[in-house]
């Protein structure tokens, strides 16, 4: 009986993941824990290759990696050094020499995916003892920044720090083919007990006004959101801006609208007010780090999956997932189960949830608890367009042109033409190719007949598909808004 249940779980689950269209699916690439220190650059290019090949298995479409851990680099800067996390040490060039970002830029796009910058805006030194540069903003610039409990940071009172994080900002936008720049969970540093933040001085000099300390650090943080949104869009306007908040914006002993959990607090405590940055439109998607199981007594997954949906209204909402403890856990209705199923059936079920983003990349590919198996086999078997952001763009190129089919040598090849255009909301930059049986009703463009979304103007038909089928191509701008169709009938 327990195995006909699961037989017919399955089954729905891949009826249900093959009507997502669209969906953000993302994955964190990050640097800071050292995974790339000193690894050089061959053997950094073949872990990230390695990486990207099973995460585009796994369904993956958006990679979201880390560029900027303390105020240095993972690209090549005029502004701050090449990271200590590149090279193990602050300034030194990478040997052979290489761009990490305009690599995996390039990487990504060619498999179909997009990439996103992940930048850390305040923190300039974690614990980790080294050296820094002589042009690293800590020593160029002390009186930016302050101490707290081993770490340096950028101080968000001062505008001088504001405006040079959105130099930074502005550089990657403007040189690099990125498609969003994310940011994480890091505003005013996480509290330590029985440490206070050296504010007071900026307080006393700058606080505009603003009589509680509290209030007066949110304030600091939105202006800062709200001059990176801007930076952002006045340089690309199609560079999409994420933010990665903690998991739980207040509990409702604070707030009547908090969620019912006891645990650290967004606005009380690193004075993010994630709600009024949604309500602002100072952020185009927003994927708060629900890295708890179903049933956590301090902060239960179930609780805050519902509590984001409901209130997070402008923003896209994506979920921060940490697959490592998902698998860990058993689903409360079946213990033999981990709880990957229950918590992609919650992501079903809620409306405005329209992506996951995993926690982290290496724990997908290496397929901890056959979690990367179950997104390649059922949650993210067909391909799946981004989701539409109208308040960017809702203009669509127009349609393909002199779709042809080719046959050479046996192999059957779609070619075409891309849509004419004159700006970039109207510029084709990416196609999907849908497929239909002889016969069937070619009216729906849904994520069923979807076969892949592709850079190039062409097709290869694989040798095992049936035929005589139908195909249609449709053009993609930017935003992944798409055009009208265009068939192509194949015999065999």
């Amino acid at each position: 009986m327990r195995r006909l249940l699961t037989i017919v779980l399955l089954m729905f689950a891949l009826v249900v993941s093959a009507q997502h269209k669209r969906e953000f699916r993302g994955a964190w690439i990050q640097c800071v824990n050292g995974q790339f220190k000193g690894m050089g650059t061959e053997a950094m290019k073949k872990t990230l290759t390695y990486q990207l090949n099973e995460l585009q298995k796994d369904g993956c479409n958006a990679i979201i990696f880390q560029v900027r851990p303390e105020c240095d680099a993972l690209y090549e800067s005029n502004i701050e050094p090449w990271s200590y996390y590149l090279t193990g040490e602050q300034g030194a060039k990478p040997y052979p020499y290489w761009d990490p970002l305009a690599w995996m830029v390039n990487e990504c796009h060619k498999r179909g995916m997009e990439l996103h910058a992940w930048i850390n805006p305040y923190r300039a030194k974690t614990k980790v003892a080294h050296s820094n540069a002589r042009n690293h903003v800590v020593v160029q610039h002390p009186e930016w920044t302050f101490q707290y409990d081993g770490l340096t940071l950028l101080d968000p009172a001062q505008q001088a720090c504001r405006d040079y994080i959105c130099d930074v900002v502005r550089d990657i936008v403007t040189r690099y083919d990125v498609d969003g720049l994310h940011i994480d969970d890091y505003f005013y540093p996480y509290p330590v007990a029985g440490v206070k933040i050296p504010d007071d001085a900026q307080y006393r000099a700058n606080s505009n006004g603003i009589n509680n300390r509290g209030d007066w650090r949110r304030y600091n943080v939105n202006l800062f959101i709200e001059q990176l949104y801007r930076t952002v869009h006045d340089a690309k306007p199609w560079v999409k801006v994420g933010v990665s908040p903690f998991g739980i914006y207040r509990n409702q002993k604070s707030d009547p609208n908090g969620s019912r959990t006891n645990g650290l607090q967004n606005y009380d405590d690193l004075y993010a007010d994630v709600l009024l940055w949604d309500a602002k439109g100072w952020m185009d998607y927003c994927v708060p780090q629900i890295y708890w199981e179903i049933g956590n007594r301090a902060a239960d997954y179930d609780e805050l999956i519902h509590w984001w949906n409901k209130h997070i209204t402008k923003s896209d909402l994506y979920i921060g997932e940490d697959v490592e403890r998902t698998v860990k856990f058993s689903d409360p209705k079946d213990p033999n189960c981990h709880q990957q199923a229950a918590k992609m059936s919650l992501h079903q079920q809620l409306p405005r949830v329209k992506g996951t983003v995993l926690w982290y990349a290496k724990a997908a590919v290496d397929n901890v608890g056959n979690y990367g198996t179950n997104l390649r086999k059922v949650y993210w078997r067909t391909p799946a367009l981004q989701p539409v952001m109208e308040h960017i763009d809702k203009k669509a190129p127009k349609k393909v042109r002199k779709v042809k089919r080719f046959n050479f040598d046996g192999q059957h090849v779609l070619m075409w033409l891309p849509p004419k255009s004159k700006d970039w909301k109207d510029e084709a930059t990416r196609y999907a190719v849908y497929r239909f049986e002889k016969g069937e009703s070619t009216s729906n463009l849904d994520g069923a007949h979807l076969k892949t979304i592709t850079a190039n103007p062409f097709y290869e038909v694989p040798a095992n598909e049936q035929l005589p089928c139908v195909y249609i191509v449709t053009a993609l701008n930017r935003l992944q808004n798409e055009s009208k169709g265009v068939k192509a009938k194949i015999k065999r």
